[in-house]
Order: structure tokens, then C-alpha cells, then sequence
């Protein structure tokens, strides 16, 4: 079985733990229909579509 030579430095595990990190952002697109930010796969907070579909009705003053 291998075995690490040497311990590694704290550095070196910190840059890797950091780099995962960057995995876990959420990403952000651009609706279709209004042009809000969303998250894909999910209904548009907006404007309530998904996948060109009238999902949820969203009332404007609430």
C-alpha cells in the first residue's frame, strides 16, 4: 500500500481545501422569458416559468 513520504504542509492541504470550495457556488443563469437571474433547473422566482411553461402564478405587488 503507499504511504505519503512526508506529511503535507499546511499550505499545500489549504490550497486544495479552498480550490473545492469553488465547486459549491451556485450557479447563476439568465431567464428566458424575463431576463431575471435564476438557478437552473428550477422555476424562475420572477416570473414563475420552467422550460417555457407557466408553472406558478407570481403576483407583482407581493
Amino acid at each position: 500500500m503507499g504511504v505519503p513520504k512526508r506529511k503535507p504542509s499546511k499550505s499545500r492541504m489549504r490550497q486544495r481545501r479552498a480550490y473545492n470550495s469553488v465547486f459549491a457556488l451556485p450557479q447563476i443563469g439568465k431567464c428566458p422569458q424575463c431576463a431575471e437571474p435564476y438557478i437552473p433547473h428550477r422555476v424562475c422566482p420572477a416570473c414563475g416559468f420552467y422550460k417555457g411553461r407557466q408553472v406558478l402564478t407570481v403576483t407583482a405587488g407581493a
